[in-house]
């Protein structure tokens, strides 16, 4: 049997002789589009790829005065559900408001300590952000603070070169300075319409990453628990656990006791938080590093955390949007995650973003808009004004609990069971991020985690799946012969399902891929004495695009 698998005509010139057509059959021409210049078709690909959902359509035959409302909504969201409050929407608020500030002040306090800042810095992350996201956010539930892996990940990047504990001014400059360039960053994504750009960063990517990050921190409080006194600075597995059997005359049973034994006593009192000031966020933009030999590390460590806060915000933002069934504009929220924490970092934040833990309170509390946003940074502005000297006594275990309970809870191992069960290539790309955290580095596994994301799409636009398909007794179904027992061959047919459009990257893969299927449904027919083959039918609909349309496949007998 001979194959010509190269042919691909163009049937626009050929004309139809009507009169082999069978009776009662209908004949419909398939005209050309219209034919535009280069530019046009330039801006119309253009207009697609960063406009597809043609924000200035509204805009479209209004008044000036229309304009300048439907653009003071565009730019500012709360110009557009303001107007419709009602009071009946306020008590919901209020409750919703309320519990998410019970959650964000312990939070706010212990995830500031991950960072390795002063804990009083938590809880002003937990009052400016969320106003200015009010303003500028086009969720309804986002409930907005800092998260457990953005603290991670700058606590793990910045004490890597810089010690909180020697230098904590230029730690803490270094820290809103990260802050501020991860503000530039979202906001610039945002404005470009570059949001495109974070789902680079795939489920299984994440999974690996955070997980590896999550093992480096615990790895880390080995040095409390064993009760050394000498340990390294460096975020890497290698040398985290070198230096631990290299103190091993430092190792304290009497500390081992006590930090094992945790659940029991914990040292209940013996350390305090100490003294958390009174009164509003104190301004920070003169704390802004711009010059010196630790601004890269400060670039470096907001575009990371800026990164994973922003894909943290975003998918959580649409994950509550799409229950309620509205919609969440991606690049108005980069815009406004951006700018609350360019602000932020003026304002004595660290990096902030939409929490998941927040987020899922303030839903299944009752939160109807943006309001318990400013109901929770009301009670923000209440604790850090009369109650801070409450908090002086807190023990530092209880702090302690939840940061183990945050970091333990990024090993998320059902997700990773779960990737390896359903796509062993995305646990690949799994294993791939969590090793390199582990023995590399942080800013080096993100890396690794986009490049594996990176390559996984170019694997699967260069190697597409290709299905044999089979007919279900009975209908006129076609589904997978490997995946249906119901589905059976069709005599002297070749039926192939292509479940990517075809480009010039996978076109010769393709050409490759039918001529063994096409041999293997010869033996096939040789083995089980069936019918010769006589036709192939290419199902395309998993996405086909040529010049006109057209794809001829002949097959000879020979």
């Amino acid at each position: 049997m001979g194959v010509n698998s190269n042919r691909v005509e163009d049937f626009s010139s050929h004309r139809i002789n009507t009169e082999s057509v069978m009776p009662g059959m209908e004949i419909h021409t398939v005209c050309l589009s219209p034919k535009k210049t280069t530019l046009q078709k330039l801006k119309q690909r253009l207009s697609e790829i960063f406009f597809p959902d043609d924000p200035l359509y509204r805009f479209k035959n209004q008044t000036w005065r229309q304009k300048l409302i439907l653009g003071l909504q565009f730019v500012f969201p709360i110009f557009q559900w303001a107007p419709e409050y009602r009071l009946k929407l306020l008590r919901s608020d209020i409750i919703s408001g309320l519990t998410i500030a019970s959650l964000a002040i312990p939070q706010g306090i212990s995830y500031a300590k991950l960072a390795n800042l002063p804990p009083i810095v938590g809880l002003y992350s937990s009052f400016v952000p969320p106003l200015i996201y009010a303003i500028l956010g086009s969720s309804s539930h986002l409930g907005v603070g800092p998260v457990s892996i953005a603290s991670l990940i700058m606590g793990s990047m910045l004490s890597e070169t810089v010690s909180p504990r020697d230098e904590p001014i230029l730690y803490l400059k270094l820290a809103f300075t990260a802050t501020f360039f991860a503000g530039l960053f979202q906001a610039s994504l945002g404005l470009l319409r570059l949001g495109f750009v974070i789902d680079f960063l795939s489920k299984a990517t994440l999974v690996g990453f955070m997980s590896g990050a999550a093992v480096i921190v615990s790895l880390q409080q080995l040095k409390g628990l064993l009760g050394i006194s000498h340990f390294t600075s460096k975020m890497q597995f290698i040398p985290v656990m070198s230096s631990v059997f290299k103190h091993r005359d430092e190792w304290s049973w009497q500390t081992i006791v006590m930090g094992f034994s945790f659940l029991v006593f914990m040292l209940t009192t013996r350390h305090i938080i100490g003294h958390l000031p009174k009164g509003l966020n104190p301004p920070s933009a003169n704390m802004l590093y711009f010059s010196g030999p630790d601004l890269e590390l400060a670039i470096k460590t907001g575009i990371v955390t800026g990164i994973l806060s922003l894909t943290e915000g975003i998918s959580v933002g649409r994950t509550f949007a799409a229950l309620k069934n509205y919609q969440v504009d991606g690049n108005k929220e980069m815009m406004a995650i951006g700018l609350m924490n360019m602000a932020g970092s003026c304002s004595s934040c660290f990096v902030t973003t939409g929490s998941f833990s927040r987020s899922a309170v303030n839903y299944n509390a009752g939160a109807q808009t943006a309001v318990s946003n400013i109901v929770m940074a009301t009670a923000v502005l209440v604790t850090l004004l009369f109650l801070m000297p409450l908090f002086y006594y807190t023990p530092n275990v209880i702090l302690g609990a939840i940061i183990i309970s945050a970091v333990i809870g990024l090993i998320d191992y059902q997700a990773a069971y779960c990737l390896w069960k359903v796509d062993k290539l995305d646990f690949l790309a799994c294993l791939c991020s969590f090793f390199g955290v582990l023995f590399i580095s942080v800013p080096l596994g993100l890396g690794i985690a986009v490049g594996v994301s990176v390559f996984k799409i170019l694997l699967h636009v260069t190697r597409p799946n290709s299905l044999v398909m089979g007919n279900i007794k009975g209908t006129q179904i076609y589904h997978s012969l490997s995946r249906y027992k119901e589905a059976s061959r069709v005599p002297s047919f070749l039926i192939l399902a292509i479940e990517s459009p075809i480009y010039f990257a996978n076109s010769t893969y393709l050409q490759e891929r039918i001529l063994r299927w096409i041999r293997e449904e010869d033996e096939w027919i040789k083995a089980n004495d069936r019918s010769p083959l006589k036709c192939i039918i290419l199902d395309m609909t998993g996405g086909f695009h040529l010049p006109n349309d057209s794809l001829v496949i002949s097959v000879n007998q020979s």
